[in-house]
């Protein structure tokens, strides 16, 4: 049946560094939409939920619910809480005994301490898990954001948590792009999909915001261009990878891989994504570089290494990435038991 809230969740997705970040910043200043920090709910936890067991049982449920809550990048999406008390509370408001029922208490405790009716929720790479959180949700509404694929590359690789090399991060966007193609029409049909364009978003945001508030059924608000006074705005326009959302929408970044990608790296994008950077209206301007499987071999070997090497670098994810690991112990241990 899944969890059908009064009103419709919103989900943005996307490849990284294609702008779902500024789309989470909009709406989340609309007045009546809620948007935190970024969850990673559905790629941390919707595949493990066999190691919790059956969640009909309360202690099981409270498990979850405990390493959902206090696993958040952003501690507790800076509301002020009581952490003795939070798993209590999200529990009371999950409308069911699973992983949807805690995804939806979390969501709707963050909107009742912002004083907004409506949620949503930004993690690029929910794109994976459309099928999951549609069957979850059945009335949510998706938004997918496009960014010209190379431009999503080069700032990934400039990134300290992207991929290190031209070839990973066209492989990345190309798994983003091929991903929602089964979902994409099937929703679209239901109203519950729209598409976003990076570049006509910048280029003409109030056009764009006003037909995506009327896809999503709300007024729009000149307002929403305001986001970059936000706090999260402020908190994430402060830090090296964020920094144009701590001003206002410029299209200043549309087309950096010209300057950015040498010639070589263009063609290695056009081998590896360019059926999909096309099939997304872009033009391909280069030709196709051949691969040999040594080359290919060598790139996914050296990002692996150098992803490793600077976790603890500068901006980088160590803590982030220890939360992840101490959830694999935690189900380790669970399932020695």
């Amino acid at each position: 049946m899944g969890i059908k809230p009064t009103e419709k969740p919103i989900f943005m997705i996307g490849a990284e560094r294609s702008g779902t970040t500024l789309v989470m910043a909009l709406l989340g200043s609309h007045s009546r939409i809620a948007v935190p920090e970024v969850v990673w709910y559905y790629p941390r936890f919707q595949p493990y939920l066999h190691t919790y067991g059956d969640l009909s049982n309360e202690d099981n449920f409270r498990t979850l619910a405990a390493e959902m809550v206090f696993g958040l990048k952003t501690p507790f999406w800076g509301m002020k809480v009581n952490p003795r008390t939070i798993v209590d509370e999200v529990i009371e408001l999950a409308p069911e005994r699973s992983f949807a029922g805690i995804y939806a208490g979390m969501h709707m405790r963050f909107a009742q301490s912002v004083n907004k009716p409506r949620w949503g929720e930004k993690t690029p790479h929910n794109l994976f898990f459309v099928g999951p959180m549609h069957n979850d949700f059945p009335d949510a509404q998706f938004i997918y954001i496009t960014r010209d694929g190379r431009d999503a590359s080069v700032d990934y690789m400039e990134s300290s948590f992207g991929p290190t090399n031209i070839y990973m991060a066209s492989n990345s966007w190309k798994r983003c792009w091929n991903a929602v193609k089964e979902w994409r029409e099937p929703l679209r049909e239901k109203g519950l999909w729209f598409d976003i364009k990076y570049e006509e978003l910048v280029r003409n945001p109030e056009k764009v915001i006003r037909e995506t508030c009327e896809f999503l059924g709300e007024k729009f608000e000149v307002g929403m261009f305001d986001f970059y006074k936000s706090d999260l705005a402020k908190a994430r326009g402060a830090t090296r990878d964020h920094k144009p959302l701590g001003h206002a929408i410029s299209d200043k970044y549309v087309g950096i891989h010209k300057e950015l990608l040498s010639l070589r790296d263009q063609r290695i994008f056009a081998a590896k994504a360019g059926k999909e950077l096309v099939e997304a209206g872009y033009e391909l301007d280069v030709e196709p570089l051949v691969l040999t499987d040594e080359l290919k071999e060598k790139y996914r070997e050296f990002d692996g290494r150098i992803r490793a090497a600077t976790l603890d670098g500068f901006e980088g994810h160590i803590v982030y990435e220890s939360y992840n690991d101490w959830l694999i112990e935690q189900r380790e241990e669970r399932r020695k038991k």
